[in-house]
């Protein structure tokens, strides 16, 4: 399929993009390359091919026991920490 520069213009407009003058026949060419491509996906014999909605459909991932705990040493968890104050992080505040 081939896409001509009255239609990359009227494409750019619709999209609202400012699209130079000098930009419409190389995005005519590749859009016209994008095109032919999509025209060989065409060609891909898929008889029998389920669709998929994932490429990981099937896969289980392990899952583990959901157990709330203290961090086993608050005092190691906290010295990664620039700022603290009665066992908490201290974070700037970030909403006025």
């Amino acid at each position: 399929m081939s896409i001509d520069e009255k239609t990359v213009r009227k494409v750019a407009k619709l999209a609202r993009l400012a699209l130079p003058e000098e930009r419409v026949a190389p995005m005519a060419q590749e859009l016209s390359g994008i095109m032919d491509w999509i025209e060989q996906l065409n060609e891909v014999d898929i008889e029998g091919v389920e669709p998929m909605t994932s490429a990981v459909e099937g896969a289980r991932l392990s899952m583990r026991e959901d157990v709330v705990t203290d961090g086993e040493n608050p005092q190691r968890v906290l010295a990664n920490a620039p700022k603290s104050e009665d066992g908490f992080f201290v974070v700037p505040k970030v909403v006025e």
